[in-house]
């Protein structure tokens, strides 16, 4: 149930870019998460849209207290994604 919920927290979150960004990453990794990195994504999911987009463009550094495996995971998968 609350991967589900994460799920479509990251397909509606209100910019169609962080939409498709989220939604395909929830979609490919959440399956697989623990209960650790759901909380550390849950927790993301919690900040704006700007800042997580500038953090995954790597226009501004992510900041230390979101710096994590579930961020980095879903700087390379976006990564990933926008070169294939």
């Amino acid at each position: 149930m609350r991967r589900k919920r994460l799920t479509f927290r990251s397909w509606h979150r209100g910019t169609r870019e962080a939409d498709i960004l989220l939604g395909r990453f929830a979609d490919r990794h959440l399956p697989g998460f623990d209960a650790g990195q759901l909380d550390r994504y849950e927790s993301l999911l919690e900040l704006s849209d700007p800042d997580l987009y500038n953090w995954m463009s790597a226009r501004e550094p992510v900041p230390p207290e979101h710096d994590n495996d579930v961020m980095r995971l879903l700087i390379a998968f976006n990564f990933k994604t926008t070169i294939s």
